[in-house]
């Protein structure tokens, strides 16, 4: 449970934007949800095992409040209890809780969970309706990464960048040419000219997806959307980051 509940907090209320997650629990899956303020991204996750005592759809409000709770290793460690606490309402048992408490029971929280209906108004389960064309798709590297860093210190200013490919490689680009700007190669070896739209993406929301520990993978559409696809070691989330206008 406590490993569940810290990559949930680093992958989604991590990025910067997310104060609340949807959890949908079965037998079969565990997956999570979040929406970026403003919809600025699009948070899904699933886990590779199941999480024991999260069956149902439930919310996790506050993630601060609960990244607070979850942080106190010296007291709730090994021997801690950390559980979902249920009740039964009209014949279904609900998640309405996370109890945490020590061995010697001498420092207990409890951190209260949204129940279904609440959390289906605020957060959907969103999804494709049809799958976009990725034009792009790439594994960036870490040197890379750095560059998009350095170039997002040197245009500071800038909220968003925009992608184009150059031939076999696809370029990232800040500013104006009638101002100040630069630009720098992101991946080499891309489909050659895959790009024909030159879409503006938010600079905060995607360097916070790239500064997360796990392999990532780029996808980039002409439709308009980018998706970064991250594996945790515990769940794989997709980020599907809608484009913004200059």
């Amino acid at each position: 449970m406590k490993d569940f509940l810290k990559d949930v907090i680093q992958y989604t209320h991590g990025i910067g934007k997310v104060e609340l997650v949807k959890v949908v629990g079965t037998d079969k899956t565990t997956n999570v949800y979040a929406l970026g303020e403003g919809n600025s991204v699009i948070i899904s996750g699933t886990f590779s095992q199941t999480i024991d005592g999260l069956t149902g759809t439930f919310g996790m409000p506050n993630m601060n409040k609960l990244k607070t709770i979850i942080s106190f290793d010296d007291i709730y460690d090994d021997k801690a209890d950390i559980s979902v606490v249920t009740e039964d309402r009209d014949g279904v048992t609900t998640p309405v809780a996370i109890h945490f408490e020590t061995e010697s029971k001498d420092f207990v929280n409890d951190y209260r969970l949204m129940v279904k209906e609440m959390i289906e108004n605020k957060v959907a389960t969103v999804s494709f309706k049809v799958t976009p064309t990725w034009n792009v798709e790439f594994e960036p590297s870490v040197a890379n990464i750095l560059k998009l860093k350095k170039q997002a210190q040197a245009n500071s200013e800038e909220t968003t960048f925009s992608a184009k490919t150059d031939g076999d490689k696809l370029k990232l680009f800040f500013g104006s040419p009638s101002a100040h700007s630069g630009n720098f190669v992101f991946h080499d070896k891309v489909a050659t000219n895959a790009l024909t739209k030159q879409w503006e993406w938010p600079v905060d929301v995607f360097l916070a997806i790239m500064d997360l520990p796990g392999t990532k993978t780029v996808r980039i559409s002409n439709q308009g959307v980018t998706q970064i696809e991250v594996d945790s070691g515990l769940a794989v989330y997709q980020y599907n980051i809608p484009a913004k206008s200059k």
